[in-house]
């Protein structure tokens, strides 16, 4: 199998996001935007990018749980457990923040929207950049989410700091959304 991590266009991309890029790249059913979390220029841009309010909050994505770690060690064993049966794959679970994540990230809510990634660019691209990155749909608020290249470069053209290689996943739909403290489905996939 293919280590994207060392794909070019995934190390180029990853060193941009270090750099405060904004970039594209491909995760289970829609291309995503994203950027170092914990940039906030970067965000900002990706923000304006998407003409999406800061009070939304964003998701971040991450290639392991051990990348999550530190956003983590607040919660019991079994909440724990909860997400490491869940990842990697694509539920995105409502973790209750514990003062670590930007408001950038979390927005309005006292929780952060998390997931581990089972696409195998979106991980790659993670592990480059060595973290959880920002993970949202790639497109003009609005407006359907991109699902190929091509339509990334539509709606952003020469914006971006870099697009991976690679293509969307097989599924339908964006990720499932679920509240971690109460289980509930907040976003079906």
């Amino acid at each position: 199998m293919l280590d994207w991590s060392i794909h070019p266009r995934v190390q180029y991309a990853a060193r941009q996001m270090r750099f405060g890029g904004v970039v594209a790249y491909p995760t289970e059913a829609v291309w995503g935007l994203g950027c170092n979390p914990f940039d906030e220029l970067a965000v900002t841009e990706l923000l304006a990018l998407k003409e999406r309010p800061v009070q939304k909050g964003l998701i971040l994505v991450a290639a392991s749980f051990q990348m999550f770690a530190p956003f983590l060690d607040h919660l019991d064993d079994l909440q724990r457990q909860r997400l490491k049966n869940s990842w990697p794959g694509p539920i995105t679970w409502l973790v209750p923040a514990n003062g670590l994540i930007p408001y950038w990230i979390s927005g309005n809510f006292t929780s952060v929207a998390l997931r581990v990634t089972d696409h195998p660019v979106a991980a790659g691209l993670s592990r480059a950049f060595g973290g959880p990155i920002v993970s949202t749909s790639c497109n003009p608020q609005g407006r359907e989410p991109a699902r190929d290249i091509h339509q990334v470069r539509r709606y952003f053209g020469n914006q971006l700091a870099a697009i991976t290689a690679g293509a969307v996943g097989k599924r339908k739909n964006p990720s499932e959304i679920r509240d971690l403290l109460t289980g509930n489905i907040v976003r079906p996939s």
